[in-house]
């Protein structure tokens, strides 16, 4: 018991462990699929800034492109982007492109747009804007910078820096103008999804044969946090997601759980249940194994107690047999009836041990699978009659309340030395823990012979009545009566070895029956049987 505790504690502890050390692959790889996340994310901010690097290059190169020598220079009007500008980040109709272009001069702080009637924004929020930010080099090193209006469309100004290049001591630029042009924040999604047509946001050595669009959410969104631009699937609960900045927009890069899951580095799948299980089979077995220590415990018991029984009656009819025997051979018997009586009591005793030996035997070869049974065909009546009066001398007074009630048509294939230790041994019960008289009788049920033994004694409790066919079962209330435990297991193993059934049902009138069922049986006329009832020659039914 104590080793099944430390197997018991060991294999929890080992669940425990393995737990644990699924818990923090899980961390780790959490922690991984975040960085996955936030490397996606500057990814895609990278390639978009290349990507708009590249067409706001060429947008405003031919003004901003060479620097002021001088700072009395006369700017060029902004309408001189359109040439150039025209179809970069377009919004709306190309007739009404014209009212975007602007410049701002920092020298006075005057805003001039490409038309002086009503434009798309107002002037006052552009001029506050790019006062305020435009004077500072544009976020990353990026050659342009945008601000975003305050109201409620999603309209953005890009821009450029025009520079004043001073050489003296040393050559440096200062900021002289800036010129753009406005935009609608959706004039932004073509660069983004060619961004991700094009430009893979993790490593296929990561990712395998996934595509972006299959494997990331992307969302943009402006100051504010107005959405500005979605792709991808659906990210749901359990998404790793990863943040990056582009100016003044805020880019956030999901990965949804299902995707992670065919990342090369993925969450592992969750051991509970099998470490659970394993934990939960580890105690079965424990129970398992206990209850077997228990029963072990209780077999040896009930060896030693079937030793000391067995020992006990052996002991009884040799005492007996021993004592005549001496009597005998003193001649202290004496006369011929009282010497007749002594060797009666000798065969008795004889009988006795005999049958006890039998039992012994007999459970030995069918506790090793060694029974065989040599059926015949055999009137069953006339052999039954000879072991009722062979049993006569064992019953001793109680055989007066002995009687039979037998078909005499009856036959069956039977081994006979078998039912012969078959009924000794329910004659035996039945006079020992029974009581009133005791009836063996034979009938034909169905295809099965029908061999009942009933006593008018006690009975027997309908929750031991199962029991008792077990070897070295015996009743309390039979603790005071000799036996050995073992005569109506020995009875369960013979008729099982004829393919038979054996039961036992209470009497109304108070009492029990105990019934054996042998197959392959028959009513017939017996012309003539032989020794020990075998059937030498009958009419047999038609099948």
């Amino acid at each position: 018991m104590v080793l099944l505790a430390l197997t018991l504690a060991l294999s929890g502890l080992l669940a425990f462990e393995a737990q644990r050390a699924t818990r923090s692959h899980q961390v780790t790889a959490d922690r991984a699929l975040r960085d996955y996340a936030t490397v996606a994310a500057w990814e895609f901010v990278s390639a978009s800034e290349e990507h708009l690097d590249r067409s706001l290059a060429a947008a405003l190169g031919p003004v901003i492109g060479t620097p002021a020598v001088s700072p009395y220079d006369s700017l060029p009007p902004p309408a001189v982007l359109a040439a150039s500008a025209d179809s970069v980040l377009a919004c709306g109709a190309p007739g009404d492109r014209s009212a975007r272009y602007f410049v701002l001069d920092f020298r006075t702080g005057s805003l001039t747009t490409s038309r002086s009637d009503k434009g798309i924004v107002s002037t006052a929020w552009l001029r506050d804007s790019l006062l305020a930010g435009s004077r500072r080099s544009p976020a990353g090193g990026a050659g342009y910078g945008m601000v975003w209006s305050n109201g409620p469309a999603n309209i953005i100004a890009v821009y450029g820096i025009k520079s004043l290049r001073y050489s003296g001591y040393a050559v440096h630029d200062a900021p002289l103008a800036a010129y753009g042009f406005v935009t609608c924040a959706s004039a932004l999604n073509p660069v983004f999804q060619d961004v991700l047509a094009r430009h893979p946001l993790l490593p296929r050595s990561v990712t395998g044969d996934v595509t972006n669009a299959k494997l990331a959410t992307v969302d943009v969104a402006a100051p504010g946090g107005r959405l500005v631009f979605r792709a991808g699937p659906s990210a749901g609960d359990g998404a790793f997601e990863g943040v990056a900045s582009m100016g003044p927009l805020m880019v956030r890069v999901g990965l949804p759980a299902a995707v992670a899951g065919r990342l090369v580095v993925t969450r592992p799948a969750s051991r509970l249940p099998v470490l659970l299980g394993l934990l939960a089979l580890t105690a079965g077995l424990a129970v398992v194994a206990a209850r077997q220590l228990r029963r072990e415990q209780d077999l040896v018991r009930l060896r030693a107690d079937f030793t000391s029984s067995v020992s006990h009656e052996l002991r009884t009819p040799l005492t007996q047999i021993l004592l005549f025997a001496e009597t005998i051979e003193l001649g202290r018997a004496g006369n011929e009836d009282a010497r007749r009586e002594a060797i009666d009591i000798i065969v008795q005793e004889a009988r006795r041990l005999a049958h006890l030996v039998e039992n012994v035997l007999h459970f030995s070869r069918a506790e090793r699978q060694m029974i065989r049974v040599k059926k015949e065909m055999i009137a069953m009546a006339p052999l039954v009659r000879e072991i009722t009066e062979r049993f006569v001398p064992l019953a001793g007074n109680a055989a007066l309340r002995l009687r039979t009630e037998l078909d005499e048509r009856l036959v069956a294939p039977v081994d006979a030395e078998c039912l012969h230790q078959i009924l000794i041994n329910l004659l035996d019960n039945a006079v020992k823990y029974g009581g009133g008289a005791v009836i063996v009788r034979t009938s034909l049920r169905e295809t099965h012979a029908r061999i009942e033994v009933e006593d008018g004694g006690p009975g027997i409790p309908a929750a031991d009545q199962e029991r008792i066919w077990k070897p070295f079962v015996r009743l309390r209330r039979s603790d005071g009566v000799p036996g050995s435990g073992i005569g109506l297991a020995v009875v369960r193993q013979l008729v099982a070895a004829h393919e038979g059934r054996t039961s036992v049902e209470s009497v109304p009138q108070g009492g029990i029956r105990f019934i054996v069922e042998l197959p392959g049986a028959y009513v017939t006329d017996i012309v003539a049987t032989g020794d020990a009832g075998r059937v030498v020659e009958a009419s047999w039914p038609e099948c």
